[in-house]
């Protein structure tokens, strides 16, 4: 039982409440309401699966950096909580897992399986390489309301894109706020971020300007939710005012609570638009 608990900490399973509200609300205007009980089954089987392997695959490949960050050292791969090849047959059952559950939803679904895995597994090598890998995390999370599209519609249509642009910029955003607590260590360990190329001040005009794009890519899309909309800048504004170039303490209260409720009041914001 302490395996299964580890693997729940490892993958930061409670982080799935922050995509997959997308991914309802994707479900619920692509399909014209609530699909079938079979659909909507193998969505979050899909969904929760491909999270699952693209987190376990990220702590693989940051096995050697995670060991030597003060912030990480403590997680399950370095502290030898979990072993290397666990996490392998782990990340190769979910990825497996999530094909399967793509081939459950339709062909469209399953053809565009393995190049879903592709980009959320690439995620894990850019903050080698470039500082704009906070664009490849929220790209990684944009497949959630473009695959639920595809799941139900067995297309992907142009609003799904327009909320997958949203997930993108959003992600990235508060991506940047996270990649502040470690900026000394990735600098001295020559990591890539917006953070160690422009300093935090300037990191942080960034992420606002993300959260901006964000928020006018919710208005292109029409959630209907005008309230939840202007909820959501409200806490988008809060977020950015706990997270001081001089201050980054409340770092993980801006990216965790401001961000898990950003999610929620959009999904019940469209939800009540749709129904009330």
């Amino acid at each position: 039982m302490n395996k299964v608990k580890y693997f729940f900490e490892a993958i930061k399973f409670s982080h799935t409440l922050f995509a997959l509200p997308f991914a309802l609300i994707s479900m619920l205007i692509s399909a014209g309401g609530l699909p079938d009980i079979k659909t909507i089954f193998w969505l979050l089987i899909a969904m929760v699966s491909a999270r699952s392997t693209a987190m376990a695959f990220n702590r693989l490949i940051d096995i050697k950096i995670d060991g030597l960050n003060p912030r990480t050292m403590s997680r399950h791969l370095p502290t030898g909580k979990l072993r290397l090849w666990e996490v392998v047959i782990f990340v190769l059952l979910t990825a497996s897992l999530f094909i399967f559950s793509s081939s459950m939803l339709n062909r469209l679904a399953l053809f565009l399986s393995p190049i879903a895995l592709a980009i959320i597994y690439f995620y894990s090598y850019t903050k080698y390489f470039t500082s704009w890998s906070h664009l490849f995390l929220g790209l990684s999370l944009s497949i959630a309301p473009v695959g639920a599209c595809v799941a139900v519609s067995g297309r992907i249509t142009l609003a799904s894109l327009i909320l997958g642009a949203a997930v993108i910029f959003w992600v990235a955003g508060f991506d940047i706020l996270y990649a502040c607590q470690d900026y000394e260590f990735d600098k001295g360990h020559g990591l890539y971020s917006i953070v160690v190329r422009y300093g935090i001040k300037r990191a942080l005009s960034v992420s606002l300007a993300f959260h901006i794009i964000m928020a006018v890519m919710l208005i292109l899309f029409g959630i209907v939710a005008r309230l939840g909309v202007i909820i959501t800048g409200v806490l988008i504004i809060y977020q950015h005012r706990l997270v001081k170039p001089d201050d980054i303490s409340k770092v993980n209260t801006a990216f965790f609570t401001a961000n898990g409720i950003i999610s929620i009041i959009l999904m019940l914001a469209t939800y009540a638009d749709f129904y009330v």
